[in-house]
């Protein structure tokens, strides 16, 4: 064991999706992360990660300084971040352990280890395949959240329905028909089963799909959160009983999946290959169903891959963490 505590690097692009798949698994281990978000110049901008030569070079201003001491462990997530833990790793004299978290899009024998989905097609010897994407959601987070939004949602009836809408995105684009199938289901939910809603929405949202669901969904069985303070997010997942998720959101999905809950998905314009693929096997592996405006329940055993890929890392890193 070192007599300094081990140092653990976050290198992303800056995305929130990705950097929050690395720091679940940095706080899943017990370690406090240094995050180092890359910005790169041309051609490696484009080019991450294929051209990874001489990134020593490829840091553009406005980037976080790539400089010793190099730690013990790397967790790179995002295109731009490959090509850079790779230098890291080069500059430690391949002390790092390098963790790719996402299909790197290179061989994968170049790292310690590569992590990614079931819906994403490469395979190695040391690629570990998860259920879903990676997150900060636990049981502690979830029970906090909820030990401090109950007193705030008591009013609301049961069942409670997490409602958390994205919107556009790459791949699917939330049209004013998407909105108001979303707002006609949930009412459904209130006036056929009672149930209170707990909603929030994005800025992929978009301001005309927000305002017509704030005008759609009022009363006393409907908590449509503005934005404003504490962001209920943990309370909403601890407190409901069912789940609803827009479809653009593996982030959504995946945390939603993680508390055993039932999960259904609101559909969206759009889909891609990659995302089609992650909800379908989702539903056929029992985790979620489509969204149709009923509610039943049913059971699972929740994804826990954020620990199992920490458990991973400390057992390949053996006495080096």
């Amino acid at each position: 064991m070192s007599e300094r505590p081990p140092l653990c690097w976050v290198v992303t692009e800056g995305i929130a999706g990705t950097e929050n798949q690395c720091l679940g698994v940095a706080e899943a281990m017990g370690l406090q992360a240094v995050v180092k978000r890359v910005k790169l110049r041309w051609p490696w901008k484009q080019l991450s990660p294929w051209l990874n030569l001489c990134h020593g070079h490829a840091l553009a201003s406005g980037s976080d300084p790539i400089a010793p001491p190099w730690p013990d462990l790397i967790l790179a997530s995002g295109r731009k971040a490959v090509g850079m833990g790779l230098h890291i790793k080069q500059q430690s004299g391949g002390k790092s352990f390098l963790v790719n978290i996402q299909d790197p899009r290179i061989n994968p024998a170049r790292f310690d280890l590569v992590v990614l989905p079931q819906h994403d097609r490469t395979r190695g010897g040391n690629v570990m395949v998860t259920t879903a994407g990676l997150h900060r959601v636990t049981a502690d987070k979830l029970a906090a959240g909820a030990a401090d939004w109950g007193p705030k949602l008591a009013r609301l009836p049961n069942p409670r329905v997490a409602v958390m809408i994205g919107g556009n995105s790459r791949a699917h684009q939330m049209t004013p028909e998407n909105t108001n199938a979303l707002a006609r289901h949930l009412m459904q939910l209130v006036q056929a089963q009672g149930a209170g809603l707990m909603i929030t929405a994005s800025r992929r949202t978009g301001d005309n799909n927000t305002r017509h669901l704030r005008e759609k969904l009022t009363g006393e069985n409907v908590f449509f959160w503005d934005g404003q303070g504490d962001n209920p997010y943990f309370g909403f997942l601890g407190l409901a009983d069912y789940i609803i998720v827009t479809e653009d959101s593996v982030s959504m999905t995946s945390e939603a999946i993680s508390t055993g809950k039932p999960v259904y998905i609101a559909k969206l314009d759009g889909g891609a290959a990659r995302l089609n693929a992650f909800h379908q096997l989702l539903q056929e592996q029992g985790f979620t169903r489509p969204f149709t405006g009923e509610l039943e329940a049913w059971s699972y055993d929740p994804p826990n891959d954020t620990i199992k890929v920490a458990e991973r890392i400390r057992a390949q890193m053996k006495g080096n963490l």
